[in-house]
């Protein structure tokens, strides 16, 4: 016999292998599939395989791009290249990317912009160290880095954004936030965002968790 319990772990192990079980879910929770997006973000390598293996409702996104067209840039992947492979979505600004690769939010910004005028979608990550939460600073290092953000982007490029609130402190460390964590991170970008851009753009954005979780983080 199913208890509950028994049958949460396994919707948990169902949602984690199988992204149209996860959308089917959406509606049990009245959202509807309409309104959900499930993007996944392979390597590079394997985008072409990914693209091709998957549903065509179900979305693929790089994990990073270049802020060109074309040129000799060896290594990046310009959006033109993504848009060949039929790949609608990239990643900007992971934890990993500003820090093993020195990308400064400016820079982070531009390459949003560029992604979005070649007709791209965004996932902006954005989030803060363990000791800058430690002490305090989690609002001020948000603001930091939607700032130029907001310079860059106009109100109508954001319809194609989804701000992820990426927290480095619970991305592959063990630690995870709680719901009131992930929570208050997002009320404070929907109300920086509706200060600095405006109300409209603040209640539209799509706002999501990227660290690490289980089942009871959205319990």
């Amino acid at each position: 016999m199913s208890t509950p319990d028994s049958r949460q772990l396994e919707d948990d192990r169902v949602d984690q292998v199988d992204p149209v079980a996860r959308r089917q879910r959406s509606t049990k929770a009245n959202l509807p599939v309409e309104q959900v997006d499930v993007v996944v973000a392979p390597p590079a390598p394997y985008l072409a395989l990914v693209r091709s293996t998957l549903d065509s409702k179900l979305g693929v996104s790089a994990q990073n791009v270049y802020a060109a067209k074309s040129g000799a840039f060896t290594g990046e992947t310009s959006p033109l290249f993504l848009q060949d492979l039929d790949v609608h979505w990239t990643l900007t600004g992971h934890s990993e990317r500003r820090q093993y690769f020195r990308e400064s939010s400016e820079y982070v910004a531009e390459k949003t912009k560029f992604a979005l005028d070649q007709g791209l979608s965004v996932i902006a990550c954005i989030g803060e160290s363990l000791i800058e939460r430690e002490t305090g600073a989690t609002n001020t290092v948000l603001a930091s880095q939607l700032e130029p953000l907001a310079a860059a982007l106009t109100p109508a490029d954001w319809a194609r954004v989804v701000l992820a609130y990426e927290p480095v402190w619970a991305i592959g460390t063990g630690k995870v936030a709680t719901p009131a964590q992930a929570q208050d991170a997002h009320k404070y970008i929907r109300a920086w965002l509706a200060k600095h851009v405006s109300p409209a753009v603040a209640q539209a954005t799509r706002v999501i968790y990227g660290g690490s979780s289980w089942h009871r983080t959205w319990a």
